[in-house]
Order: C-alpha cells, then sequence, then structure tokens
C-alpha cells in the first residue's frame, strides 16, 4: 500500500523532488497588482486593494460584510469581542483543531470548553453539543450559564476541519435555543458550502484565514464575515486601533487593535480571489483522484458530508490505527513526499489539559488514525 500511493503522488506531482503538503499557486494578476500598490506607495493598512478586497470577498461569499485582517486568529480575536466573549466566560469548542482557536479564546481571557466531534465531518458534533448543554448549561435571563462552573456560556465556535463542513445547521439550531452566539472557525473553509450558503456566513461572525498554506493566500491575512452592519462596523474600528475618525488627531475611544491587512497583502488577495473558482475546482479534482485510488485500495479518504461542498483544502487518509499511521508518516516522510498527522488535540496539549470536556471518544479515534497528504493544486492539472 505504502509503495503503491508514493507512487501515485509521483504520478500526479513528477517534477517535485520535495513534494509538500501544500504549496501557493500563483497563476493570475498577483505581480500586476503588488506592483500597482508598490507604485501608488500605499503598502500598509490603509489603501485601495484593502477596500477591493473585502468588497469582492463579501461578494464571493455572500456575506453582507468582511473587514480584512492581518492573519486569521486576529480575525477570531476579534470576532469573538464582538459576539461577547469576555474575561471568565467560557467558549464551547472542538478538541480536535489547530492551536489557534483555542488562543483567541485565551486572548479574551476565557476558558475553552471541549466537545466531541463527528466522524463524518470531523466537525463539532450537534449530539455532544446537545449532551454537554443538556448536562452543564442553564439559562438564566436571555444567557446560558455552566451551572458547573458558575461561568457564562458566551459562545460557541465550530472549526470546518479540512474544509470539510461542519454540521453548522444542527449547531445554531441548538446554540439559539440556548442563546448562545456561532462564531464559525471557517480558516480552512473558503470555497466549502453548506447547501447554497457559504462556511462562514451561517453564524453570527465567521472567519477566514489566507495564509500561505490556505486554498487562496495573501501571505499572511484572515477576515471577518457577517450580516450584521453593527459588528462590522464595530470589527473595523476595533482592528484600526479604536481610532476615531479625524483629519489630523489621534483619538481613540477603546483598546482597539492594530490587525487591519496591509494593502500588499490585500492585492495579493484580490488576484488570488479571482481565481478561487479554479482553485476550488482543482482541489476537487485531485480529491476525486485519490477517493477513486483510495477505493482500488480498500484505504478509507475523508470525503465531504452530504448537503455540503468541501473546497477539500487538505485530503485525509484514515487509516486502521495508530500503528499504521505511523508506519505511513514515516515512510512516506523518508521517500520525501511530505504527510502529516493530525492535530494533537487540544486536550492533551499542557497548556489546555486543565478545561473542562466532554466525551472526548471521537476525537481521540481521529487523532490515532487520520494523516493528511499532499494537497496542492498541481502544475499538470493547470496546463
Amino acid at each position: 500500500m505504502f509503495k503503491a500511493f508514493i507512487d501515485l503522488v509521483r504520478d500526479i506531482y513528477p517534477a517535485d523532488a520535495v513534494i509538500p503538503l501544500h504549496q501557493p499557486v500563483f497563476l493570475g494578476k498577483e505581480k500586476e497588482y503588488l506592483l500597482d500598490t508598490i507604485d501608488s506607495t500605499f503598502v500598509s493598512s490603509v489603501g485601495a486593494y484593502v477596500d477591493r478586497f473585502e468588497v469582492e470577498m463579501a461578494r464571493y461569499t455572500g456575506a453582507q460584510y468582511a473587514i480584512a485582517t492581518v492573519n486569521g486568529t486576529a480575525a477570531l480575536h476579534v470576532a469573538l469581542l464582538l459576539a461577547g466573549v469576555k474575561a471568565q466566560t467560557e467558549v464551547i469548542t472542538q478538541a480536535l483543531t489547530f492551536v489557534a482557536t483555542c488562543n483567541a479564546i485565551q486572548y479574551c481571557a476565557a476558558e475553552p470548553v471541549f466537545v466531541d466531534v463527528d466522524k463524518n465531518t470531523l466537525g463539532l458534533s450537534p449530539a455532544a453539543l446537545a449532551t454537554f448543554l443538556s448536562d452543564h448549561a442553564e439559562c438564566r435571563e436571555g444567557e446560558t450559564w455552566n451551572k458547573h462552573t458558575g461561568k457564562r456560556i458566551a459562545a460557541c465556535v465550530p472549526m470546518h476541519t479540512f474544509g470539510h463542513p461542519a454540521d453548522i445547521s444542527g449547531i445554531i439550531t441548538l446554540c439559539d435555543q440556548y442563546h448562545i452566539p456561532v462564531v464559525e472557525d471557517a480558516a480552512e473553509a473558503l470555497g466549502s458550502r453548506v447547501d447554497t450558503l457559504n462556511c462562514g456566513t451561517l453564524g453570527r461572525l465567521g472567519v477566514l484565514s489566507f495564509n500561505g498554506n490556505k486554498i487562496m493566500t495573501t501571505g499572511g491575512g484572515g477576515m471577518i464575515l457577517t450580516n450584521d452592519e453593527s459588528l462590522a462596523r464595530q470589527a473595523k474600528h476595533l482592528t484600526t486601533t479604536a481610532k476615531l475618525p479625524h483629519p489630523w488627531q489621534f483619538e481613540h475611544d477603546q483598546i482597539g487593535f492594530n490587525y487591519r491587512l496591509p494593502n500588499l497583502n490585500a492585492a495579493l488577495g484580490v488576484a488570488q480571489l479571482e481565481c478561487m473558482p479554479l482553485f476550488v475546482a482543482k482541489k476537487r479534482e485531485l480529491a476525486h483522484r485519490y477517493i477513486a485510488w483510495s477505493k482500488q485500495q480498500a484505504m478509507q479518504c475523508v470525503v465531504e458530508p452530504d448537503n455540503a461542498q468541501s473546497n477539500y483544502w487538505l485530503n485525509a487518509f484514515i487509516l486502521e490505527n495508530q500503528s499504521e499511521r505511523d508506519a505511513f508518516l514515516q515512510q512516506t516522510n523518508q521517500h520525501g513526499i511530505m504527510t502529516r498527522p493530525i492535530w494533537t488535540p487540544m486536550h492533551r496539549l499542557p497548556l489546555y489539559q486543565h478545561c473542562q470536556q466532554g466525551d472526548l471518544s471521537n476525537t481521540e479515534w481521529a487523532a490515532e488514525r487520520i494523516v493528511n497528504i499532499p494537497s496542492g493544486v498541481p502544475p499538470s492539472f493547470l496546463a
């Protein structure tokens, strides 16, 4: 099996001595827009491309408003604050996520609370969430409190793992019953949809990431999405050091953050966004090739859920057990093919071991078996 997979990947990426897990593709107007930005001298967080990027991202996703930030973690930090997350509150999320999800919660001086994922989505499980809330939550005057810790449950943050949409409708329905705002961590899911709606646009707020390994990149960057005009206005204010508009005075009305995306990065983003339909189509083509091969080999791929379309940001195999996973990782990396295990679940990290958690059986199951495989758009697919 290992040799057959190595041969497959070498056939898909024939020119690369070392095949990365993911790499950006630049085939549009990136250089043209970057040079235009340099010529304008507006290279920092004020410039025409920042405004253009926000307008065009809102149009692409269907969100009413999009606010560009310096990275996805910054976007999530501010989105949580806008959702009402404060010190000594709790935020329900999944332990199967990248550490930035929990770090952003801690930036608010709040505590993550971990519930399990569903095996078919690898995203937050509505059933596990319902069990946790039934056991621990009580509503008081339009807010929900954890009756065992005495802390307010201020938000819920589901994450669309590898670009596969979580059961976001089920999560939102449940959270609405408990008056808990949903902030979608759609950092990996730009271009993924639930029915006809784009990930990141279903919760009260959503966040995207444009890191160098994402489906499109600005080098580093993020975005807050919302349909609420008041939240959008506050997001732009907070991410611009909370500076009050004035022709020359420097007046600030609260503690803000220097989180706005530089114009240089936004120029790159505008060019990349123009290529997004092609990126999604080619990444889905790659995923279908892996899926077809895996069926011949009696292996299991992580595939998109029903009633959803995934961008297949990272393709993944589900192996039999941890021993087989480790052997797969060793063999492929020794042959110059970058494969990686899923993230160490947050509840195993020393900094988050103390956090409250529900049953995490599916999280543990996934952590022992899942490996990511090369997922960048192959140059041969663009010929």
